[in-house]
């Protein structure tokens, strides 16, 4: 596996543990379901960050990968843009 693919299935996890949380919040609020899915969410967002900073040099990018919940995205479509100029 490359860091490409594993930026991309951190992004996923990010993306997807937030949304399961957002739903959680406003729907039953279960700190059981907060407890196993929020450590779960932090590392796919420290992932993400530590695989930004080792694939791309960029400001812009690296900047793009702080944004919770959807940075990873960002910086996968900035990465895509990059490789095709």
């Amino acid at each position: 596996m490359n860091r490409l693919q594993a930026l991309r299935i951190a992004a996923g996890a990010e993306l997807t543990t937030l949304a399961i949380l957002l739903t959680n919040l406003v729907t039953v609020h279960s700190p059981q379901v907060s407890s196993l899915v929020g450590p779960i969410h932090g590392c796919a967002y420290l992932f993400v960050i530590i695989l930004t900073v080792r694939q791309s040099r960029a400001t812009r990018t690296r900047v793009a990968a702080v944004v919770p919940g959807i940075g990873g995205l960002l910086v996968l479509r900035q990465l895509a843009h990059t490789r095709q100029d």
